[in-house]
């Protein structure tokens, strides 16, 4: 079973970049660069959505060089995306408070995401200057301001409602959310849309983690009970 949706915490880059005595931002190079591999392996396997995190809120605290480098990086592949996109018939939407980014990235995204808006292959999202909670504040806030202005009535707030507002708004929740490098924590990553969702760690670092390594992530998650929980039972087998 291949779920539909698997979203990706991109762990590792700068560790893996220093067990091979090169700075951090090589480890981000060459993870950026690791995207379309894993992108591709998604789509040939028949997931239809990939949501990689690929700069939180939380990144801004990091020493300053690092995130100017981080920045460009991002900017320069999402401008590269457009060619990717439509090589690979891929819809691309970036998730996250674009605002805080400069006009130019911002034009940067709204480019692609017209551009490749009507491909109806994989659909991937990437999240940049992306919080769970920053989310969630300004999808209330957006929420409120309709209730204001009489759009929205108290008695048509219910879950499905409130997804509406998030920016992950049309796209189905994660069946199953991987991270990679070891950590075992969601990091602000999709609060809301994991409730019910599967998680796969691995020790594997963000830039190593392929194809193979994919694969051994959907396994482990088809061999779980997804209605019981724990590990689904061969068949045939006693019970």
């Amino acid at each position: 079973m291949v779920p539909n949706h698997v979203a990706i915490i991109l762990d590792g880059n700068g560790r893996w970049a220093k067990s091979k005595g090169m700075p951090r931002n090589y480890g981000h190079t060459i993870g950026a660069k690791n995207v379309e591999v894993v992108a591709k392996a998604a789509h040939d396997m028949g997931i239809r959505y990939l949501t990689l995190y690929a700069f939180s809120t939380e990144n801004w605290s990091r020493p300053e060089k690092e995130v100017s480098a981080l920045m460009r990086l991002l900017d320069s592949y999402l401008k590269n995306c457009i060619r990717t996109a439509k090589k690979n018939d891929m819809r691309v939407r970036v998730i996250g408070d674009i605002t805080q980014l400069d006009e130019k990235f911002q034009k940067n995204i709204r480019d692609l995401e017209v551009a490749s808006a009507s491909y109806s292959g994989l659909n991937l999202q990437i999240a940049i200057n992306y919080g769970s909670r920053d989310e969630m504040l300004r999808a209330m806030k957006k929420m409120m301001k309709d209730y204001d202005e009489g759009i929205l009535e108290l008695e048509d707030l219910n879950e499905v409602k409130f997804s509406s507002y998030l920016d992950t708004a049309g796209i189905p929740d994660p069946d199953l959310l991987i991270r990679t490098s070891g950590e075992q924590r969601l990091s602000n990553y999709l609060l809301w849309q994991l409730a019910y969702s599967e998680f796969y760690f691995t020790d594997v670092p963000w830039p190593d983690f392929n194809e193979k390594e994919l694969e051994r992530a959907v396994e482990a998650y088809s061999s779980r009970d997804r209605r019981y929980g724990g590990i689904r039972e061969k068949e045939g087998a006693d019970v």
